[in-house]
This record gives structure tokens, C-alpha cells and sequence, in this order.
């Protein structure tokens, strides 16, 4: 399984990439993205369509301050893939913890 997350807006709207493959963790922390992963229940959240234009309801996707950051995740998994924008004023706590989780094995 493979998560990419990118993180754009805030103040100095500066970008944010990260791309993370289980097959290249340690076997605990593979097994702790796939638990986060699971828990966000990314694949049952309105994807991001296949020509990249942000549908006009999404997940949060227009902020209420334009300091915000704005969360795209792709997951890739078992052949699927699946893409989603969020703002981070409608981040349920489950994609939190997904996030806040790829930052810190990141900057590892």
C-alpha cells in the first residue's frame, strides 16, 4: 500500500509532499498505517474525479479562512487507487490522526 499526502494553502502557502510504501516500513509501522488507514476509511469518501478538477461539493473543500491548509491523499492499494481533498477545517479526527501520523514518519 502506498499513501501520498499533499498539503498546500496556509499562511506562506508552501506545499507539502510526502509519500509513504508500507513494503519499505518496518513490519509494526506498516501494520499501524494500515490500522490508520482503515480507521479513516478513505475509500468510502468522495474521490477527487480523474480529470483533477475539484468536484463543486466536496469534503470541506471551501474553507472559511484562507489561511487553511487543504489535504490531498492518495491512496494506492491492491491495485485501487483513491483520491481525496480536504480542508483542514473538516478533517475528522480519524483523518487527523492519518495525517499527523505521515508527518511524523516523515521526518523520521
Amino acid at each position: 500500500m502506498r499513501v501520498l499526502l499533499e498539503r498546500t494553502g496556509g499562511f506562506a502557502g508552501i506545499s507539502k509532499k510526502i509519500n509513504i510504501d508500507t513494503s519499505q516500513l518496518p513490519q509494526q509501522q506498516a501494520e499501524e498505517l494500515s490500522r490508520l488507514v482503515t480507521a479513516a476509511n478513505l475509500f468510502h469518501i468522495p474521490t477527487l474525479p480523474s480529470d483533477g478538477v475539484p468536484p463543486t461539493v466536496n469534503y470541506g473543500l471551501n474553507p472559511t479562512g484562507g489561511d487553511r491548509f487543504q489535504y490531498q491523499i492518495t491512496l494506492e492499494d491492491n491495485g485501487k487507487t483513491h483520491t481525496i481533498i480536504v480542508n483542514e477545517a473538516a478533517l475528522p479526527h480519524s483523518l487527523k490522526m492519518l495525517i499527523e501520523w505521515l508527518n511524523q514518519a516523515a521526518s523520521l
